[in-house]
């Protein structure tokens, strides 16, 4: 991300006289645990370009998605949330997280307007504040879901963790103070021309973003204990035969135990044909075809814990 920005070719100088004035950058989303990033990149965005659910860290990966402006371009960055980490995989997911922080223009320090400042909020604050010359801006996220009163007295709160370089409320919901918030963040943005082509909405992998629409479609309405065990590679994805408007998709579902295997399948295979149904519509609505999902669910035992297993799923160290 930013170190990538060293002396400039005289292609990109030329760009940057182009683009005169315009700023490109990025900018990070952090904070606990579903406090509603996700939900915020894709409403920024304009687009589903991350997964969501009330599941506490629902994201697994560092996610782009490209906010496109005339006067700017911001690359938003999606991380999954902070917590004390029970397992190799949330290890791996915390060291994520404290490099993306390091890497990135600004920082946008997301606590949910319904909720009071706990300790895991007052912890991040810590953190953040020992992060020199990076900009933190504070957001209260979710004003929607509670009074005015309310979101102003959150606001207070937040503003008390630390010194920020403002503090915006905003509801990803009925879109309130978004405006307000891109235009924040773009002024912390360096100028330079933008980093991304023009209607490019993430840099995520198409074989990724279906595997993540398919986690999304069995987090729904699982038992407490199974999302986190939930893991998806889609093995295959290629049109059919010929057929520009047909994709195959082959995935497999992975879970630690035979209990959770049977979890994710149902009665019958009920359950697993409706994860199935829902995830199949996500995906034709990502990729503009009919889509032919093949999903298999399969056992990797205590995969959170195995460096191999993680490997083998796409958690590299």
């Amino acid at each position: 991300m930013r170190e990538n920005r060293g002396v400039m070719s005289s292609q990109e100088a030329a760009d940057a006289g182009e683009h005169a004035g315009f700023r490109s950058g990025f900018a990070c989303f952090a904070g606990r645990p579903n406090v509603g990033k996700s939900t915020l990149m894709n409403a920024l965005v304009g687009a589903k370009v991350a997964i969501t659910s009330s599941r506490p860290q629902t994201t697994r990966r560092v996610i782009r998605g490209i906010v496109h402006r005339p006067d700017a371009q911001l690359i938003v960055v999606d991380t999954p949330g902070l917590h004390k980490p029970r397992t190799l995989l949330g290890e791996r997911l915390d060291s994520l997280v404290r490099s993306t922080l390091t890497e990135v223009d600004v920082i946008g320090f997301c606590v949910p307007a319904g909720e009071a400042a706990g300790p895991g909020d007052r912890y991040l604050a810590r953190e953040l504040a020992g992060i020199t010359g990076t900009p933190v801006v504070a957001i209260v996220t979710k004003t929607d879901e509670v009074s005015p009163d309310r979101v102003v007295a959150q606001l207070a709160a937040v503003a008390g963790l630390g010194e920020w370089a403002d503090v915006v409320p905003v509801s990803a919901v009925t879109r309130f103070n978004l405006g307000e918030l891109a235009d924040v963040l773009v002024s912390h943005l360096p100028e330079g021309a933008p980093l991304y082509p023009e209607g490019e909405l993430t840099d995520e992998p198409e074989r990724l973003l279906v595997a993540e629409l398919i986690r999304e479609a069995a987090l729904e309405g699982v038992r407490e204990e199974l999302p986190h065990s939930i893991a998806v590679v889609v093995e295959e994805m290629a049109p059919r035969g010929g057929q520009q408007d047909l994709t195959d998709v082959y995935a497999d579902m992975y879970v630690e135990r035979p209990s959770q295997k049977a979890i994710v399948i149902g009665t019958g295979g009920s359950r697993l044909k409706d994860v199935g149904t829902r995830a199949r519509r996500q995906i034709e609505a990502l990729l503009g075809t009919r889509v032919y999902l093949d999903l298999h669910v399969k056992i990797a035992k205590d995969w959170q814990r195995n460096p191999r297993q993680l490997r083998r799923l796409g958690f590299y160290d």
